[in-house]
């Protein structure tokens, strides 16, 4: 299982630039299952979205009375096994709160490369 989550680890260094900062600032680098999860949460991230789609496509909406609530199961238990590895928590200590604010660190670091990449002006 480790080593499935090393290769996942080590390609998503190679696609995504912003992935060795969002590791380095999150302080992930000695642990293999959390930096696995970043790298799935991370393919999923659009900087066309705002942050709240995105945090509506994880299930972190506001609770209403009726209505379907759609949200992608296997990204919120991604960004479950992150909050808890990052907090050095146990996964029933944790509240829709700690993964919101992990959720919204991943998408300032994610949003502030992504608008540094576009302030670059191009060289020629």
């Amino acid at each position: 299982m480790e080593e499935v989550a090393r290769m996942i680890a080590e390609e998503a260094c190679k696609r995504y630039p912003v992935y060795n900062r969002l590791v380095g600032e999150m302080d992930i680098c000695g642990n293999i299952k959390s930096q696995e999860a970043l790298a799935e949460l991370i393919t999923y991230l659009d900087q066309s979205r705002g942050f709240r789609k995105t945090r509506n496509l994880l299930g972190l909406f506001k609770p209403i009375r009726g209505g379907r609530k759609i949200y992608s199961g296997h990204l919120r238990r991604a960004l479950q096994r992150l909050t808890a590895s990052a907090n050095n928590t146990a996964s029933f200590q944790l509240t829709a709160k700690k993964e919101k604010q992990m959720l919204s660190k991943i998408w300032r670091i994610y949003r502030q490369e992504a608008l540094g990449r576009l302030a670059i002006p191009a060289q020629g």
